[in-house]
């Protein structure tokens, strides 16, 4: 494991759009898919953006490791994974994958961490990033005025596991947020 988020990690971040998202309330446990941007956030270097390659290395400025990744996601604080968002608990755990791999070539994104909900200058800087990943949400008059008054979270991920099966049977890259 490592404190710095290794580039493989940081490059299937930005291959993949969904994330399931895993979560616990009154109900029992659930999960839900969630359309995600990568985001800057505290820790994060300059150089990180939703819409572009791989971030700058702190240090070298050149594509390097980031050191704390943060995913902003929209939804609904009615429904129910938004209900258990916001009724205290906000560990989740989620995945990222493509539908139809063969085993051999298998990767994936497993992942924990904390969601909140975004408000002030923390969601304006976070529908930068959305809107930058996914610029059909401001492409109609409707579409962008029903995204404005959605709700944007952030999810904070404290441990990131890639599986690449592509690199050997069970091959994993991991990463540990150590900053607060």
């Amino acid at each position: 494991m490592t404190q710095t988020l290794p580039p493989e990690i940081r490059e299937a971040l930005d291959a993949h759009t969904t994330v399931t998202l895993a979560y616990a309330d009154e109900g029992g446990p659930q999960a839900c898919a969630v359309l995600y941007a990568v985001a800057e956030g505290p820790g994060a270097p300059s150089g990180t953006s939703a819409a572009g390659p791989a971030a700058l290395d702190d240090v070298s400025g050149r594509p390097g490791p980031v050191r704390a990744p943060v995913l902003v996601f929209v939804t609904s604080a009615a429904t129910r994974h938004g209900r258990a968002l916001l009724a205290g608990d906000t560990r989740v755990a989620f995945t990222a994958q493509r539908d139809g791999q063969e085993w051999t070539a298998l990767t994936g994104l497993q992942g924990r961490g904390v969601c909140r909900l975004l408000r002030g200058a923390d969601r304006a800087a976070a529908w930068r990033a959305y809107s930058a990943r996914f610029p059909y949400v401001e492409g109609t008059e409707r579409l962008r005025q029903a995204m404005e008054r959605a709700e944007l979270w952030e999810l904070r991920p404290d441990w990131i596991r890639l599986i690449d099966n592509a690199k050997g049977f069970g091959h994993k890259s991991e990463w540990v947020r150590t900053d607060p």
